[in-house]
């Protein structure tokens, strides 16, 4: 079983001006003449983690990390205006304007795969291939599964600490009510749900309890980000046709692909996932047995660092 690549830093860091007042944390590491890979992180809102660069080989891959707007290092944080899916895709295509690329690989899990799919969907031309994992389509009933009824009768317990902030005169709709909370005047309010809201993925993204990601999740940066910008897009239905993505696979036909979905994952059910490779035919689906849903399980992380090098050899294969 592969396990990540040693420590890397960054040779590269840059701040992007786009939309005022956002401005994007942008960094590259690796090789600068090597295989341009982009990492879409999640959320939306999740910021980027270092140990993302560690997937890929160093040698061989320019590893490009983005914080999306309002997310991580970029700036304003958790800055709703301007902050849709159209903007984020816009800003990936500045990127690759702003880096010189032609075209590169992206590398995506969760939000990070719908927001990949969406860019390929739009921009076929500038993509080499996909690595996708824990694929989240973003439909009215993924959004309902996890934030209304769905995942809560698998984690009862967790469950009661996320209905804990909203009164139950209003828990028929727990999307608007974490939102009013979130765009509210009263900091402590926001704060308190943000953790809330983000403590319940945290617990709920691995097949086994780990406490580091949950505490990662419930940092106050992090939740106040994640939280806000998620809740956000939920109540806008991430700016999205209905089933615009696989209505659109037709524009993915000859971009190779790997999509690694954990058997267990009760944020973005394994459904997301067979509906994606039944409408993309050129997608490799591999169904991990023991995994939930995060990045950082072993035998994801076995699965995608295989992906990448196999999706790369696929393309070079085409276009030789």
């Amino acid at each position: 079983m592969l396990n990540l690549y040693p420590e890397l830093r960054p040779n590269a860091r840059h701040r992007l001006k786009v939309t005022p007042p956002h401005e994007l944390y942008l960094e590259e590491s690796g090789n600068p003449e090597g295989i341009p890979v982009l990492v879409v992180h999640g959320g939306p809102g999740g910021g980027c983690e270092d140990y993302y660069r560690r997937f890929f080989d160093a040698e061989r891959y320019r590893i490009i990390l983005l914080d999306q707007r309002g997310a991580g290092r970029s700036t304003p944080l958790a800055e709703l205006a301007d902050n849709t899916t159209a903007d984020l895709v816009a800003d990936m295509e500045q990127v690759r304007q702003f880096l010189g690329i032609d075209r590169w690989v992206l590398f995506g899990g969760s939000w990070g795969s719908t927001l990949s799919l969406v860019y390929a969907e739009q921009y076929p031309e500038r993509v080499m291939g996909l690595v996708l994992r824990g694929i989240f389509l973003c439909r009215p009933q993924d959004i309902h599964w996890f934030y209304q009824e769905g995942a809560s009768r698998v984690f009862p317990d967790y469950w009661r600490d996320f209905l804990a902030p909203i009164p139950e005169a209003e828990r028929g709709d727990l999307v608007s009510a974490y939102y009013r909370r979130l765009t509210s005047n009263n900091e402590l309010e926001q704060i308190q749900a943000a953790k809330a809201w983000s403590i319940w993925e945290g617990r709920c993204a691995t097949l086994h309890p780990n406490p580091a990601v949950v505490d990662h999740f419930g940092h106050p940066h992090v939740a106040i980000a994640l939280a806000r910008i998620e809740c956000h897009y939920f109540m806008n239905r991430a700016f999205l046709e209905p089933d615009q993505i696989l209505n659109n696979a037709g524009a993915l036909a000859g971009i190779p692909g790997i999509i690694v979905h954990g058997r267990y994952d009760m944020v973005c059910p394994l459904d997301n996932a067979l509906a994606l490779s039944q409408a993309w035919p050129d997608a490799d689906l591999r169904i991990i047995r023991d995994a939930g849903h995060s990045a950082s399980e072993p035998a994801i992380v076995d699965a995608l660092m295989h992906a990448v090098d196999e999706v790369v050899q696929k393309a070079q294969e085409t276009t030789s």
